[in-house]
């Protein structure tokens, strides 16, 4: 026997020890035992911080818990170790995709199928981000390269699936129909796939099948509420009126707020007999409308307020400013801009609890805003150790008063 042997066997030997913890923690996953997985997993990567796959599935594991900071630092630890895996950056690209980070996960994906042009999941993620950012011809491409890869099989199903939403959107509702068609014999269950495909039929005039589609979305999907209406609108345009109520009430049920549900459910009510019923949806619906101009209302005068903060700061009053900030953000709390605003402004005048609060909740809101974080960052290098941050303590400025 040569060293060379002797070397290969040895090799094959810790390859088999880093393998074994992963097997495990599969194994665990498969049983439910989450938690245990994740222990496992970080204790081997403790023991051995190189253990690229045990960071993939870590990493993979956290991002379904929502632990975006934790998923993200481990898949970028094992891209670091694993830079020509194409398997490594596609699970970072899903990760950043996951958590609402399309750019960071375009620039993975197509790194991914890069390094492995018959990677088909990379180019199915790719296909995807492209086309939610309207990029529909070379969306198309990846997706076409993807199904010819995958062949006919199950997996081939999602990418079929997005490859009739790209025909739909151009008008080609054969296309879209036949792709959506094969979509469904290879992945039966496929609730979403089902649903468009209704549609495609609704547009080809064919009644039967587009009822007959969307009643499987709904039997797949009971809790898909866009499936319920589109059933609904489908029996109101058979003439079923009474059987389209129920498919109506459930997409209420899911997404009250939704305008065209309460507008279905009142037509059908009405076109059953059932008077008082759809006068008492319209009263809902009147409500919400009355609800949504107030909203938007206040989100003007919010606008209005905002800029005048901005000049007050501008000008040096800061104080004055801080008010116009927290009228504007009270009447459009979710405006996360204006919430920055404020909590700068905060932070200017001295108060640093409140200001780093609302800074962290911004954060917290878009944590993929580089903006947001790089103030937030700023805040804390100055802010006194006291509130968390790494700067000296010291007294708050007073606040600018006038004569």
């Amino acid at each position: 026997m040569t060293l060379r042997f002797f070397a290969a066997m040895a090799l094959a030997c810790l390859l088999e020890a880093q393998r074994q913890p992963v097997e495990q923690a599969w194994e665990l996953l498969a049983k439910g035992e989450r938690l245990q997985a994740i222990r496992l997993l970080e204790k081997t990567i403790q023991d051995n911080p190189r253990q690229a796959e045990a960071r993939l599935m870590l990493g993979s594991v956290l991002m379904e818990e929502g632990r975006r900071e934790e998923s993200i630092a481990q898949l970028k630890e094992a891209v670091r170790l694993r830079p020509n895996s194409a398997e490594a950056h596609n699970a970072l690209g899903e990760a950043y995709n996951a958590f609402d980070d399309p750019k960071s996960a375009r620039a993975s994906f197509e790194k991914s199928v890069e390094l492995d042009p018959k990677l088909a999941v990379a180019r199915v993620n790719l296909g995807m981000v492209l086309l939610h950012a309207g990029e529909m011809d070379t969306a198309a491409m990846h997706l076409d390269r993807a199904i010819a890869l995958l062949g006919h099989s199950g997996d081939a199903a999602y990418p079929l699936y997005l490859r009739g939403k790209i025909y739909t959107e151009r008008g080609q509702v054969e296309k879209a129909s036949s792709t959506l068609t094969e979509a469904v014999s290879l992945q039966p269950d496929f609730s979403e796939a089902w649903s468009d495909l209704g549609n495609a039929r609704k547009t080809m005039l064919d009644d039967a099948g587009a009822l007959a589609a969307f009643k499987r979305a709904v039997e797949i999907s009971p809790g898909d509420a866009v499936a319920q209406a589109r059933l609904g609108t489908q029996y109101l345009a058979a003439g079923q009126a009474h059987a389209a109520v129920a498919p109506f009430q459930e997409a209420v049920r899911l997404s009250p707020s939704d305008q065209a549900s309460l507008n279905g459910l009142q037509r059908a009510l009405r076109e059953d007999g059932q008077e008082q019923q759809a006068d008492e949806v319209k009263r809902k619906l009147a409500e919400l409308l009355r609800a949504k101009d107030k909203s938007d209302q206040n989100s003007l005068i919010a606008v209005r307020l905002n800029n005048e903060g901005a000049a007050l700061e501008k000008a040096g009053s800061l104080q004055e400013a801080v008010e116009k900030y927290r009228q504007a953000s009270e009447l459009d709390p979710e405006h996360n801009g204006i919430r920055m605003n404020l909590a700068v402004a905060l932070l200017r005048l001295g108060n640093w609890k409140e200001g780093l609060a609302l800074l962290r909740d911004a954060v917290r809101r878009e944590p993929v805003n580089a903006v947001l974080k790089a103030a937030l960052d700023d805040a804390l290098a100055q802010a006194p150790v006291e509130f968390g941050g790494q700067g000296k303590s010291r007294t708050p400025p007073k606040p600018e008063t006038k004569d």
